[in-house]
């Protein structure tokens, strides 16, 4: 049970990726994309979970450059085992967010 001091510790949205290229592409793009934002990342070998506070969005443009190739937003989905919040993709960019929070 969350005691209500910490609720909100439960804002924090994002993707949680399979290891890899991807994920640690989408590190950088998070944190390139959301520079007003703290980006927590817990790597845990087989995992790496990718969180900010309220809203984080992740831009083509920015997976692009770093990896150093073309990228669809839609590669997102092959490498992404879970996420929090609600999402959003367009072909420009991908957006965690919740509309509503504790």
């Amino acid at each position: 049970m969350t005691n209500l001091k910490d609720a909100y510790k439960q804002n924090k949205v994002g993707p949680i990726f399979n290891g890899g290229e991807v994920a640690q592409a989408a590190i950088e793009a998070a944190e390139w994309d959301n520079p007003d934002k703290e980006i927590i990342v817990v790597d845990k070998g087989a995992y790496v979970r990718i969180s900010a506070e309220q809203e984080m969005i992740i831009t083509r443009a920015s997976m692009e450059e770093a990896l150093g190739r073309e990228f669809l937003m839609s590669e997102i989905e092959i490498h992404l085992g879970s996420m929090a919040g609600q999402i959003e993709v367009t072909p420009e960019q991908i957006r965690f967010f919740f509309e509503k929070t504790l």
